[in-house]
């Protein structure tokens, strides 16, 4: 294991994905940096996201919660903006939460596995004729759950493409 800036990583694995978007670049970052946005997404096919808080600034918190469509179980994150390049990268630490932004432990969430305190989300941007491509690595997450993680990404990157995020 290896400590970078308070975010414990795991050796494992990261979860790497590359997509691309027939939405400009200024598009696809106000669906990972405005609140309104970011909510018609967050979360695989079956969730939705009834709240979102963000404070987009390097230090700045994200605090946001899936809810179950079936059970109606909510889930609660937050993470700590490392690092923000405008429509090229953000860097964003992950960790489960209550309901008031605390940092809880997976277990407490409900979740399986051995998850770290923290994982370390990185999301780069880039534009190429009017598409958005995008690149999102995750990491410290339990191999275990790997390919979970991955479906579970994937759906809720599905549903960027699909919104319709200009007003």
């Amino acid at each position: 294991m290896e400590t970078t800036k308070n975010t414990t990583i795991v050796n494992e694995k990261p979860i790497l994905i590359q997509r691309s978007f027939e939405l400009p670049v200024t598009e696809v970052w106000k669906a990972w940096t405005e609140p309104e946005s970011f909510k018609k997404w967050w979360g695989p096919k079956e969730y939705t996201c009834p709240e979102c808080r963000i404070d987009f600034k390097e230090g700045g918190k994200l605090f946001a919660c899936m809810k179950d469509k079936k059970d109606g179980k909510m889930t609660w994150s937050t993470g700590i903006y490392r690092e923000i390049i405008p429509y090229k990268k953000i860097v964003v630490t992950d960790s489960f939460s209550d309901r008031d932004g605390n940092i809880i432990s997976a277990a407490q969430a409900g979740m399986p596995g051995n998850f770290p305190e923290e994982s370390l989300i990185t999301v780069e941007f880039e534009e190429h004729y009017g598409k958005t491509n995008l690149t999102l690595k995750h990491e410290g997450l339990p191999a275990e759950l790997h390919d979970d993680c991955r479906t579970g990404w994937n759906s809720s990157l599905d549903k960027i493409e699909k919104m319709q995020i200009i007003p």
